[in-house]
């Protein structure tokens, strides 16, 4: 700084004012000395600043999987919420979904000097006590079911699950089968609730849930399965890839789609409007999630009044050519 000072002919203290963007600062002196640490290859140094303001301008990002479109989709909208703020995003991974893990987690994220942590937690842990967010660090949760004791934002799951089932009725299908998401997900239990309760309400009794992995190939296998129920004419799939699955069995079982068999999905995934026939499906707001875990934290970091309970990004029906209704025999 003291180089700058002197090559742009000011005081370190004007230098400083500059480097921190603070008024008080003609524009031809500002001039000066940017010019002057262009010259040099003067940049500030983040961490000392940090250090004096008391906050690191970071929000770490805990994840137990990488591997699902959704928790991938999440983590891209927080990270470019976070970035509109002025925060950069420090992401680690945690393989095994444990307390050890989550702790160690946490440790390290305070080694790497953030301000304060959003959790993408999908899996049955929060409601378990399996695992328990450590006391004193500011905490956001996606895609959980922490319930009142943290702050979380969701996709409204039930609610989406409901259109899907409640879409399909309305066609006219005599009932909806269900391919669902991994047991220890907290979304696909969600999903696969609300469709039993909707089809219960609407007198039917559920046929028996076919469970995949979120996968496309767990999705193919299922579709190979349901090609075979005669009084399949309709499937509600937990999320897009398993249904990109479900089609092509669907398909090599000579089942025409919609004709045969009409099928819903989740998560409108980009490619869902490609898929042969244009998939429907049921759209979730992953930006709007990832906007108000960014929003929730800084208000955190902010120390405004304390907030817990969860917050439900509404989802919407896209209705495209997978479904119809059911062709009279």
């Amino acid at each position: 700084m003291a180089d700058v000072a002197h090559l742009a002919g000011v005081s370190s203290q004007t230098v400083s004012r500059v480097s921190n963007g603070f008024p008080g600062v003609t524009e031809q002196t500002r001039a000066q000395v940017l010019a002057a640490m262009r010259e040099l290859g003067y940049r500030p140094n983040s961490a000392a600043r940090a250090l004096k303001r008391g906050e690191f301008r970071t929000l770490g990002v805990i994840t137990f999987s990488l591997s699902t479109m959704g928790n991938i989709r999440t983590l891209d909208a927080i990270a470019t919420s976070a970035a509109a703020e002025g925060y950069a995003v420090t992401l680690l991974p945690v393989a095994v979904p444990t307390q050890d893990e989550v702790n160690g987690a946490f440790s390290r994220l305070g080694e790497l000097a953030v301000d304060a942590v959003i959790v993408i937690m999908e899996t049955h842990l929060l409601d378990a006590a399996t695992v328990s967010l450590p006391p004193g660090v500011q905490v956001v949760v996606a895609d959980s079911d922490a319930g009142d004791r943290y702050t979380v934002v969701d996709t409204d799951q039930a609610g989406g699950a409901r259109d899907a089932v409640r879409h399909l009725l309305d066609l006219g299908h005599a009932t909806v089968w269900h391919l669902a998401g991994p047991e220890d997900s907290f979304a696909a239990q969600r999903r696969a609730n609300a469709w039993r309760t909707t089809l219960t309400e609407a007198g039917l009794v559920p046929p028996p849930l076919v469970r995949g992995d979120w996968s496309a190939q767990s999705g193919y296998r299922a579709g190979l399965h349901l090609a075979g129920q005669p009084d399949c004419t309709a499937v509600f799939a937990a999320n897009d890839q398993m249904a990109l699955g479900l089609l092509r069995a669907l398909h090599e079982r000579g089942q025409r789609v919609p004709d045969d068999v009409s099928v819903v999905g989740f998560d409108d995934i980009p490619e869902a409007a490609s898929f042969l026939p244009p998939l429907t499906t049921i759209h979730q707001d992953f930006t709007e999630v990832g906007r108000r875990c960014v929003e929730k934290i800084l208000s955190k970091i902010r120390q405004d009044p304390p907030e817990h309970g969860t917050t439900l990004v509404p989802t919407r029906l896209v209705p495209r050519h997978s479904t119809a209704p059911p062709q009279k025999h």
